[in-house]
């Protein structure tokens, strides 16, 4: 498939639990004028606790670049797992390669969108970065129980795959107020600095709805639900989830 532009987060290449084979087919299959990753790329967090490098990591770098020397319109804006990248933004490699903190997207029907990862506006990660890496530890132990409970799953006939990590933000309370009030957040900020919606990642949790006046989009990941967001050439914004390919 042929987009505008197409967006995608949390990747987190450098961890066990990236789905690098799975985004290296999303890559072959749809192509686009701008390719906006929206933080969380490389993992550097993950990196500096033990280095897991798959040749499908380095793959997956490589059919980016390949694009951008194609002419596709690539730009990487920094998360708070690739922060190590901060100190140096922005930086413009080649004609079709920028990285930098945030970024303002004029979609096709003439809206104005307001690009950042989101950790910007997670109160938790900037005030509080021990707690912010602790979480991130168990988020990684979840992913672990996910593995062993879909593995049970398969051996007594249930072949849907269920996600106990996706489960707990969804249904605990805490997790719950926590993504209500982040999207509430950065949708307050872009509705006071003129735009008419948000694109964003961070929370793992791929949406496309109003809050308010605000169109708020979130990109979702590729360590669970391997989501983008991408822009048709109708100017429609649409989620595609490539594990229902």
């Amino acid at each position: 498939m042929k987009y505008k532009s197409i967006f995608i987060s949390d990747i987190h290449l450098g961890t066990r639990f990236s789905k690098a084979k799975n985004l290296l087919s999303f890559l072959k299959h749809n192509n686009c004028e701008n390719l906006i990753l929206v933080g969380d790329i490389i993992d550097g967090w993950a990196i500096k606790r033990k280095l897991i490098w798959p040749q499908t990591h380095s793959d997956v770098i490589q059919k980016i670049l390949k694009k951008a020397r194609k002419g596709c319109n690539v730009t990487f804006i920094t998360g708070n797992h690739d922060e190590f990248l901060r100190p140096f933004v922005p930086l413009i490699l080649g004609n079709s390669l920028n990285i930098t903190n945030e970024l303002e997207y004029n979609s096709i029907n003439g809206k104005k969108y307001y690009i950042t990862h989101g950790d910007f506006f997670d109160s938790i990660t900037m005030t509080k970065k021990w707690i912010a890496i602790l979480g991130d530890y168990g988020y990684d132990l979840l992913l672990y129980l996910n593995a062993f409970l879909n593995f049970f799953r398969k051996e007594v006939g249930v072949k849907k795959y269920w996600s106990l990590s996706k489960y707990v933000k969804d249904s605990v309370k805490s997790s719950v107020s926590f993504i209500n009030d982040f999207e509430i957040v950065l949708s307050n900020h872009a509705k006071n600095k003129g735009y008419d919606g948000i694109i964003c990642g961070h929370i793992h949790k791929a949406e496309i709805r109003k809050i308010g006046s605000i169109e708020y989009l979130n990109c979702g990941d590729w360590v669970e639900s391997c989501t983008a967001i991408a822009e048709t050439y109708e100017g429609e914004f649409i989620i595609i989830d490539w594990l229902d390919k």
